[in-house]
C-alpha cells in the first residue's frame, strides 16, 4: 500500500487508528452510503441506519 502524503494524512487524521489505517464506526463499516463516521465519533442518530430491532413508524391517520 502506498504511503499517504502529509496533506492526505492531515485530512484523514480523525479516521486514522494507531496503525495508520482508516477506520470507520462500527455502524458505518458495512454501510454503502458516503456519510460514514469515524470510529472516534459517538453515533447518536444516523438517518440512513435501520436496525433490525427498530420499531417501524406507524402511519398516523386522523
Amino acid at each position: 500500500m502506498p504511503r499517504m502524503s502529509k496533506k492526505r494524512k492531515h485530512e484523514l487524521s480523525f479516521y486514522l487508528n494507531d496503525r495508520g489505517r482508516v477506520t470507520y464506526n462500527e455502524l458505518c463499516r458495512k454501510c454503502q452510503h458516503e456519510c460514514r463516521q469515524s470510529f472516534r465519533a459517538v453515533v447518536i442518530d444516523c438517518p440512513r441506519y435501520l436496525s433490525k430491532r427498530a420499531k417501524k413508524k406507524e402511519e398516523h391517520t386522523e
